[in-house]
């Protein structure tokens, strides 16, 4: 994965996200979305054989980049607890 950043202002980021699809943006866009501090969260991918996907995030009163931190860790706590409820069924 290569991030990107295209442009940064207090509230607004837009970035590329190399060697990523829609699984992963489409998590986190949605994850981005619970937080009431962002107004908007969209991706972008014009081509997917020959773009790469662009995140675009626009917060209220808080730094994306600390939006994006925030949700990133949520990811990381669902994923988690789908990987023990996984393997535990699995050895069962």
């Amino acid at each position: 994965m290569n991030v990107k950043i295209i442009e940064k202002t207090d509230n607004e980021i837009k970035m590329e996200i190399g060697g990523e699809s829609h699984t992963l943006l489409s998590t986190l866009k949605h994850t981005l979305l619970e937080d009431p501090h962002v107004e908007i969260a969209s991706y972008e991918i014009k081509h997917p054989n020959i773009s790469e996907p662009v995140l675009y995030v626009r917060t209220s009163d808080m730094d994306p980049i600390t939006a994006l931190k925030e949700a990133s860790l949520r990811l990381v706590e669902v994923y988690e607890e789908f990987k023990t409820v996984f393997i535990e069924k699995a050895d069962k």
